[in-house]
């Protein structure tokens, strides 16, 4: 009798010892973004003989050299140039939680690995390195190393066929530059848009400082600064020539989208 009311006890121990545990709920995605600058409109297409399946080619008119952004907060753990195989230059960041984003393609980089990014950081700029036959960006969300389907704003992305995305990477602030007005004393004319040949809008004071939204291309203009054809968008419907305005950078502001 002894005996049995042993063994029972050890069944009862060892049942109590078994724990069930249930599984813990499934990590969020971050909330990815279009990987371009607030306001930009890409033409972004999927196919199903794309390797990984899942990536999506981006392109617009005159593409090269177009700032690539961060589709999401993260860490870049990878910068890397394949020559002209492959994914040729690419960057890839870890958002946490087994997710990563991919750039391929890329003309130039703009971050070292052990950077933290955030939304609309510049992260490089669009190429046509590798394995690519014309300037395209070469996109992938990865969960736990594996391609998954795109989605921008928790929306699913085309699949299959070619969409125009317009980005809101951080529209609502940062990304943006300053410069100082210098034009040896008379007012600066400020344009329509961004050329001589637009209408005049208004004047922004010799001396100035201004806020710059993004850059652009346009009329080239003899200034201050000498030869530009740069405009800076410093409103809505409002651009200066880069030629009368010192930003602390001979071209294009590394930080500051492109119109």
């Amino acid at each position: 009798m002894a005996r049995r009311v042993l063994r029972l006890l050890a069944v009862t121990a060892t049942a109590a010892a078994v724990v069930i545990v249930a599984p813990g709920p499934a990590q969020a995605a971050p909330t990815f973004k279009v990987p371009f600058p607030c306001g930009q409109s890409w033409s972004g297409q999927t196919r199903t003989n794309h390797s990984p399946a899942n990536a999506i080619d981006f392109n617009r008119t005159d593409d090269t050299g177009d700032p690539v952004v961060a589709s999401a907060p993260g860490t870049v753990d990878r910068v890397t140039d394949l020559g002209n195989t492959s994914y040729g230059k690419y960057v890839r960041i870890n958002h946490g939680s087994g997710y990563t984003t991919y750039y391929a393609h890329l003309n130039a980089f703009n971050v070292s690995v052990g950077q933290t990014v955030g939304y609309g950081s510049v992260i490089g700029y669009v190429g046509t390195t590798g394995g690519s036959t014309g300037p395209h960006l070469h996109y992938e969300q990865r969960l736990n190393g594996a391609d998954i389907q795109v989605r921008f704003n928790g929306a699913l992305a085309l699949y299959w066929g070619t969409k125009t995305y317009t980005s809101d990477n951080a529209c609502s602030g940062g990304n943006t530059g300053s410069g100082t007005v210098n034009t040896a004393g008379s007012p600066l004319t400020v344009r329509s848009g961004p050329g001589t040949g637009y209408a005049s809008v208004g004047t922004v004071a010799d001396g100035a400082t201004v806020t710059i939204y993004c850059q652009t291309t346009g009329t080239t203009v003899t200034g201050t600064y000498g030869t530009s054809n740069i405009w800076d968008r410093i409103g809505t419907g409002r651009f200066v020539s880069d030629a009368y305005v010192y930003t602390g950078y001979d071209g294009f502001i590394p930080s500051v989208p492109r119109c």
